[in-house]
């Protein structure tokens, strides 16, 4: 027989034992990990899980959603501000326009814009009558820029206040928005104005005249978007009213 030695796992047999032999090798089982944590150290993942500190291991998902533009976040619509000013600067009936989204879908951003392009208007109006020296010259831009910006908008804000309890006791079924909204968009009319005085300031009875078709535009304009057919017998008490303020707002840039 011959020598078959044994050598740990391995037993050396003949030629004539191995032809008897037969049997088949078991593959190993391994398990694949697909988890998102493949990639990392299973001893420190399993560590860090057991000691309570897994959120570690947490990757926040990616925000699917697109960023809006800051025009729309800031709710801004530039067509329907473009659509509310010709409205105002165009009131005819017979031109076609919706003007009553001017009233019914108030915005602020616009309103504001307007405001406080007259506040420049009114700025170099006011600023005419200062000084000519360069350092008072600066000096008074200064104080003019801070006082009559903040001043207008202070009318602004607290004449259509005004403007909105006097419609309210009367009747009128308008919001502090809306008429906020009305007043601040019929300054156009005396934004187109302004240029025109500067040209023709030296001929008095033209420049008079100028004015006073700016002010009746600019009333009208927000006369017939506030003062309803609610108000029947009463519309000249709100139109009084409407048409007082626009004056004040000239005021403003002529200095008178």
């Amino acid at each position: 027989m011959p020598f078959s030695p044994n050598n740990g796992d391995f037993t050396f047999v003949s030629s004539t034992e191995a032809q008897e032999l037969s049997g088949t090798i078991a593959a190993p089982d391994i398990q694949v990990n697909m988890s998102s944590d493949s990639g990392k150290d299973p001893y420190a993942t399993a560590f860090l899980r057991q000691r309570g500190y897994g959120w570690l291991l947490e990757v926040e998902e990616e925000d699917s959603e697109e960023s809006k533009p800051l025009l729309e976040e800031l709710d801004i619509d530039l067509k329907d501000i473009y659509y509310k000013i010709r409205c105002v600067l165009m009131p005819m009936p017979s031109l076609g326009y919706n003007r009553q989204v001017v009233r019914d879908n108030p915005d602020f951003w616009g309103p504001l814009a307007v405001v406080l392009l007259f506040s420049m208007i009114s700025i170099y109006g006011q600023f005419r009558l200062a000084v000519c020296k360069l350092w008072k010259r600066f000096l008074e831009q200064r104080r003019l820029f801070n006082e009559v910006v903040s001043w207008i908008i202070t009318i602004w804000i607290f004449g259509s206040l005004t403007i909105f309890l006097l419609a309210r006791v009367l009747g009128g079924e308008v919001s502090y928005g809306q008429v906020l909204g009305v007043i601040g968009y019929s300054l156009l009319p005396l934004i187109v104005v302004a240029p025109l005085l500067v040209v023709i300031g030296s001929f008095q009875l033209i420049s008079t005249l100028t004015k006073l078709f700016g002010v009746f535009w600019a009333a009208y304009s927000a006369a017939s978007l506030l003062v309803g057919d609610e108000f029947k017998t009463k519309k000249p008490l709100l139109i009084y009213p409407i048409f007082l303020l626009y004056i004040y707002f000239l005021s403003l840039y002529t200095g008178v």
